[in-house]
């Protein structure tokens, strides 16, 4: 072989010699990133551990669910020459059903032809019906006691939960399913146009994890997750997580980044000619006095003086929030406690006290949904 066909045949091995080394690095670094999310040989998803101490939490609040018993009221009435549409009572579902409900609110509104119409409340069913009137060319003012985050709605888990404290199973009718269907399908299809828009929305792994048996609520059948919305739940072998429990399953739901989410609506609403005003609306007579003809109820639990509405009760939660952890991206409920992971804080709950106006937060509340996550955290696998 002369001089130049060695240098040829060198330079041809050397080249096969950095392709396999480069392939090997690959696949090296792909086993190491495999290894590092996702542990396939252990046959779960990789659940990072929650880091638990009373001096992570960064804060505590208590929020109230305007809870109906016999389900949101949404429906017309007269009050004097103005038409009153009521839009309230969701329970824990009002993040989960506001678009539905405020679809369907509109739908009375437009059946009067005004173009001026008044919204009460800023929370989320306030903010959102406001924005599907504005959809309509009609001109909107809210009027409001408080703004974001002084409201009931930035309290929230911001969990997709559509039947959560929605009414007592015991008094629902066939009619009211009929209705929570529907408003439950017109939300779930209008959050699924928001995904990708600043991380408002988003899709989470959620687990359940307990010791014993899922128990089946009242009337369960009422309230079944609907087809076609977010995945089944599934249940999980013992080698597909990492839990020291018997019974643990797995689904993909939606979360909602609460301060984002409110600051791009209301920030919509003003760009597309809004109006809000500063008004506590304390007695019926304060309706009665704004200009607007057709005025729409988004009060929540400040109803409940104003229209006498005896079906409509507080259910407090407290929520103790921790320093973000990034790697923690993951929705838990166990008994006693659960887990909300958000770009704004991981929110630890687990209670809920019907008839309870109080809104001071509980320390011992507190200590005791850590120590139930803490044990839980302990127990975890490797």
């Amino acid at each position: 072989m002369n001089r130049r066909g060695f240098i040829q045949q060198a330079a041809i091995a050397g080249s096969w010699a950095a392709v396999g080394s480069t392939v090997a690095s690959c696949a090296t670094t792909a086993k190491g990133f495999a290894d590092k999310h996702f542990q396939i040989n252990m046959g779960h998803y990789r659940i990072p551990k929650l880091r638990l101490s009373m001096d992570r939490i960064v804060r505590e609040t208590v929020g109230l669910r305007p809870f109906r018993t016999i389900g949101p009221r949404l429906e017309s009435e007269q009050l004097g020459s103005k038409t009153l549409v009521h839009n309230y009572g969701h329970g824990g579902s009002g993040w989960s059903l506001s678009w539905g409900s405020g679809m369907l609110a509109r739908e009375e509104v437009l059946k009067t032809g005004v173009k001026q119409v008044a919204v009460i409340g800023a929370g989320t069913i306030g903010l959102t019906t406001a924005r599907l009137l504005q959809e309509k060319g009609i001109e909107v003012t809210i009027y409001a006691k408080d703004l974001a985050p002084n409201v009931t709605s930035s309290l929230a888990t911001g969990t997709w939960s559509p039947s959560s404290r929605v009414c007592d199973p015991q008094k629902a009718t066939p009619e009211f399913k009929a209705w929570w269907e529907k408003a439950t399908r017109l939300s779930f299809r209008a959050f699924q146009f928001q995904l990708g828009l600043n991380d408002i929305i988003s899709w989470v792994d959620e687990y359940n994890v307990f010791n014993e048996p899922p128990a089946e609520r009242p009337n369960s059948e009422i309230f079944a997750d609907l087809s076609g919305l977010v995945p089944e739940r599934i249940m999980l072998g013992k080698k597909e997580h990492p839990f020291k429990a018997d019974y643990v399953s797995r689904r993909s739901n939606v979360m909602i980044n609460i301060p984002t989410y409110l600051h791009k609506h209301m920030t919509d609403f003003l760009m597309f000619g809004g109006k809000v005003k500063i008004q506590e609306i304390k007695k019926i007579e304060d309706i009665d006095a704004l200009s607007e003809k057709c005025v729409v109820n988004c009060m929540g639990l400040g109803a409940k003086a104003i229209f006498n509405d005896e079906h409509l009760t507080p259910v407090s939660g407290q929520l103790s929030c921790l320093i973000p952890q990034p790697e923690v991206t993951y929705k838990l409920n166990t008994k006693g406690a659960s887990i909300i992971s958000r770009k704004d804080g991981i929110y630890l709950g687990g209670n809920g006290i019907v008839g309870n106006w109080d809104t001071t937060p509980s320390r011992e509340q507190t200590e005791k949904v850590v120590a139930v996550l803490q044990k839980l955290m302990e127990d975890m696998r490797a």
